[in-house]
This record gives C-alpha cells, sequence and structure tokens, in this order.
C-alpha cells in the first residue's frame, strides 16, 4: 500500500501567556496528495480545570465544540471537492486559517511530519499519544462524548452530509446551550452527542439528570427544534442498569427527542441524509 507524506500540529490550550504552561488538546492532519484534512480535539476540561483553577469550563467546552465543527466542515469540503481553493498545503496553514496566530489562550505546536498507509489511524495514533496520554487512567479506562461522536461522523461523511451541520444556540431568556452540530428545514435538527460509557454507575445517572435539567430549562426557547440524543453505550456489564435507567431520564425530555444508539448510526445518517435531500428539493420546487 502506497504511503502519503503528512504534515501534522498540536493544538495547545494555554492558560497564561505569561508562565507559557500549556497543555495539549487536539491533533490537526493534512496530506495534500491524498486530499486528506482532518482533526480530532477534546472539549472535556476536566484535567485542565485542574491543572489551571479558575479556568473557564463551559466557555472552554464551547471554544473547543466550535473549532471541532469547523474542522469537519472543511474536512467534509475537502473529501467532497465541493472547493478545490480549500486545500491547505500543510497542517500549519489549516491551523491558522481557523485560530490565527496571536496572544490567545489556544496556540498551535511547530509542525510534524512523516509518511502514512492509514491517514485516519496515523492521526488517532498522534492525538492519543500527544493528548489522551495525559489523561486520568480512569477517564482513559471510558469513552468520551468526541469519541462516541466519530462513531456517527463516518455515517454522516459517508452520505455526504456532514458539511450540512453546524453549530447552532438555543436561547430562553436566563440560560442557553449551544449545539456543535444541527440543520434546519421547517425546524431546527439538533444533534448531541452524549456518552454513558463511564467507570461509575452514578455518573451515568447524574449525567442523564444533567442532560434532563438543560433541557427543562430551553423547552420555552421560541425558536422550534427537535433534539437528537446520539448515545454511546457503556462496556462495562457492571453499568447496564445505571445505562437503562439513564435513558429512562432521557426519555422525560420536555422538547421533541429522539433517542439513537451507535448500532444505528448508519441507519440514521440514511434517514437524515434523505430529509435533507427532501427539504432541498422541496425548497428547489418553491423556488
Amino acid at each position: 500500500m502506497n504511503k502519503q507524506p503528512y504534515t501534522y500540529t498540536v493544538l495547545r490550550y494555554v492558560h497564561d501567556i505569561g508562565t507559557g504552561e500549556f497543555a495539549n488538546i487536539g491533533v490537526v492532519l493534512v496530506s495534500p496528495s491524498a486530499r486528506f484534512v482532518d482533526a480530532i480535539l477534546r472539549p472535556t476540561h476536566g484535567r485542565l480545570s485542574k491543572m489551571f483553577p479558575g479556568m473557564d469550563g463551559d466557555h472552554f467546552r464551547r471554544v473547543v465544540k466550535h473549532l471541532q465543527a469547523r474542522f469537519d466542515e472543511i474536512s467534509t469540503r475537502v473529501r467532497e471537492e465541493m472547493d478545490l481553493c480549500e486545500m491547505p498545503d500543510s497542517a500549519l496553514e489549516l491551523a491558522h486559517r481557523v485560530i490565527a496566530a496571536d496572544d490567545s489562550a489556544f496556540q498551535w505546536s511547530p509542525m510534524g511530519s512523516g509518511l502514512s498507509a492509514d491517514l485516519s489511524a496515523t492521526l488517532e495514533t498522534i492525538y492519543q499519544r500527544m493528548v489522551e496520554c495525559y489523561s486520568e487512567k480512569t477517564k482513559v479506562e471510558s469513552r468520551s462524548d468526541e469519541v462516541v461522536w466519530r462513531t456517527f461522523k463516518k455515517g454522516f461523511e459517508e452520505k455526504k452530509v456532514l458539511s450540512r451541520l453546524h453549530p447552532k444556540t438555543i436561547a430562553v431568556a436566563d440560560d442557553e446551550v449551544a449545539f456543535s452540530h444541527a440543520w434546519k428545514n421547517h425546524q431546527w435538527h439538533c444533534l448531541e452527542t452524549v456518552s454513558f460509557d463511564l467507570m461509575q454507575p452514578q455518573s451515568i445517572k447524574d449525567k442523564a439528570y444533567s442532560w434532563l435539567g438543560r433541557m427543562t430549562n430551553i423547552q420555552s426557547a421560541q425558536e422550534k427544534f427537535r433534539l437528537y440524543y446520539l448515545v454511546g453505550e457503556p462496556h462495562h456489564e457492571s453499568s447496564q442498569r445505571a445505562f437503562e435507567q439513564a435513558l429512562n431520564v432521557l426519555h422525560k425530555t420536555p422538547v421533541p427527542h429522539e433517542i439513537v444508539r451507535e448500532h444505528e448510526a448508519a441507519s440514521f445518517a440514511e434517514d437524515m441524509a434523505g430529509q435533507i435531500a427532501a427539504h432541498d428539493e422541496e425548497v428547489k420546487t418553491s423556488t
């Protein structure tokens, strides 16, 4: 199998520019010859909150999820050759398109390079080495939301609808929830990945109640929306009862919603692609 040249750069969170202390939070990899662009960013902030007391965890999560959505959009455009000018020459060029070189808390590392016969696997390997290896062992044994998202992302890529998903914030007077992936026809369709592959059963139930509370707070939003929970199931047998209880909690969500499990990812992507195509045809017919 032919090996393709690639470059990569690591995204760093620099809490204090003065001290220069940083933590790696993501990797961007580019191979122009293979028309490959992809990135894996880690939006969770538990480790960073311990390293940098006082950081705004909610703001950090929103920013990183927005950045991931931006890289996903570019990746799709490159893969589908929607814009031949979109292809960057290097990972650092792409990185600076999304985050300019300035004094912000998000900085890029010097660029690395190599050859690979499987660029997706290489990206995952670099991400594990540069980012995940610094996570606590209890975290490594579970799966984060972004890991589960990659399962669903594959289906959207295959159906060529990933580029139709964009960030959307649903707000009420005193609260808001930011979704990284959403699309609109007569209403907003908001996707939220929720991994229940956690170490402690109580954490599974707590996470479900957290989402129930957040949706309850924004149920009176003026914008109509439907929520899709993209759920990652636990691998530990001891967590199955807590998982079923968590699903029962999510079913109490007081807005129109669906729960989609990982084994349904391909069929869900196909169904969503059909809805998008039908909407496009409706718009075309009415104009």
